[in-house]
């Protein structure tokens, strides 16, 4: 933001709809804070603690209180974004969407960004589709690696019902299924992203389906609580069962290389950071708009496999984030025509 001709540090608020002792969550504020102690910016950090209303809550402070700041980063979560935009209104507050934006039938109803709520200057998120789909495939192709001839039987463990990156990863799922029909999904279940949820559930089903051999989760805490459940059945994780995972979670990527988990997705927690880029081009008057358009899907989301997971998890357990966040800027590398927001950046 210019002031009086000087360059001033920009303030921008993240509504964090996670817990804030949430391995994802806290490591996706952390990748955040590089990017801004990087930038110049200054962050704060709301944890909603998984309660919508409190995100709400959150909002109307940040948005209506004394000292409102320049940028409001905020997730779509349970379909939060609509009314977080309507809170927005007769504010100067600039908003921007991260991980989940507005859904389609939203959008149908209130209009894109830069239409209705002209502040609501844009969004980045990630294939979560893409990722479903791989961690299905990835799982389907190594059981048959192992038995070509095999009948497979599957289960799967998705997140809130009303998120949506839970039913975008469902959709990957289904496409992977589809070609693959010599596949039974015995059973979707809503886990809510919850280990302890997972693990009940999963009590009651492996025993109810004892041929399943693939384990599809949508992320790495229902993961943890289906395995608890299947070691407790005394199977073996990556030999009797073979579980899919998403996050980078140290524990996760431990379980791979491990070989506990046979199919690892990560790379979304860097979304917030890289949204903070865009925001840093954008308040020194580079409309990122200009470079890859206003709402971007970034393919943040990789299959790791052990030596990626190993050179992840030094990264995780090592001085945060150590990242040259302007070579992603447009704002130091003038050149720049589109960004380039990827995982690959911290396993170089």
């Amino acid at each position: 933001m210019l002031v009086g001709g000087f360059a001033s540090a920009a303030n921008v608020v993240f509504l964090n709809p996670g817990k804030s002792n949430e391995a994802y969550w806290v490591s996706y504020t952390q990748f955040m804070q590089a990017a801004a102690a990087d930038l110049g910016i200054h962050l704060q950090v709301l944890y909603a603690e998984r309660v919508p209303e409190k995100m709400l809550e959150q909002a109307r402070a940040v948005l209506h209180g004394p000292q409102p700041p320049d940028y409001l980063v905020f997730v779509n979560e349970q379909y939060a974004g609509p009314e977080i935009l309507r809170l927005s209104k007769g504010t100067q507050v600039k908003l921007f969407a991260v991980s989940s934006t507005l859904t389609p039938d939203q959008q149908s109803l209130i209009g894109q960004s830069r239409g209705k709520y002209p502040n609501w200057i844009g969004s980045l998120v990630p294939n979560d589709e893409e990722a479903g789909y791989i961690m299905a495939s990835g799982l389907i192709e190594q059981a048959q690696r192992a038995n070509p001839r095999a009948a497979l039987q599957m289960l799967a463990f998705s997140g809130v019902k009303q998120t949506p990156a839970a039913q975008l990863r469902e959709r990957g799922l289904q496409r992977a299924l589809a070609e693959h029909p010599q596949v039974r999904l015995q059973q979707l279940v809503n886990s809510e992203w919850n280990r302890q949820r997972a693990y009940e559930q999963a009590q009651v089903l492996l025993p109810r389906y004892p041929g399943v051999s693939l384990i599809w989760s949508a992320n790495d805490e229902m993961a943890f609580g289906a395995m608890r459940a299947a070691q407790e059945l005394g199977k073996t994780p990556g030999r009797d069962l073979l579980f899919s995972a998403l996050n980078n979670s140290v524990e996760v990527l431990q379980a791979r290389l491990d070989q506990r988990v046979s199919v690892l997705v990560g790379g979304h927690f860097t979304a917030g950071g890289w949204a903070l880029v865009l925001l840093h081009d954008y308040d020194a008057g580079l409309d990122f708009a200009q470079r890859g358009g206003k709402d971007r899907q970034d393919p943040l989301f990789m299959r790791l496999d052990k030596p990626q997971a190993a050179r992840l998890l030094k990264r995780i357990q090592g001085n945060g984030f150590e990242l040259d966040f302007r070579r992603f800027s447009a704002l130091h590398q003038p050149q720049l025509r589109d960004y380039h927001f990827s995982l690959q950046a911290l396993l170089d």
